[in-house]
């Protein structure tokens, strides 16, 4: 599965991000977190597990920064 959202968070480990899509905050681990800043546009691909936990949570298989189209 494929998200695009915006990075609003980041830590060591993992990235907090907003879906636009779905108007959600999900939380994204990932050993690459660093490599992103708050206010990049990404695209996320990830297995479609999420966890139902608040905020959701994937893991990511792949992250790539995208322009910001919202």
């Amino acid at each position: 599965m494929i998200m695009e959202a915006i990075v609003i968070h980041v830590r060591p480990g993992d990235l907090l991000v907003f879906d636009e899509s779905m108007s959600r905050t999900v939380v994204v681990h990932t050993p690459n977190a660093c490599s992103f800043r708050v206010g990049n546009c990404v695209r996320i691909r990830y297995s479609g597990a999420m966890t139902m936990s608040i905020p959701p949570q994937i893991t990511a298989i792949r992250i790539n920064r995208i322009p910001c189209l919202w």
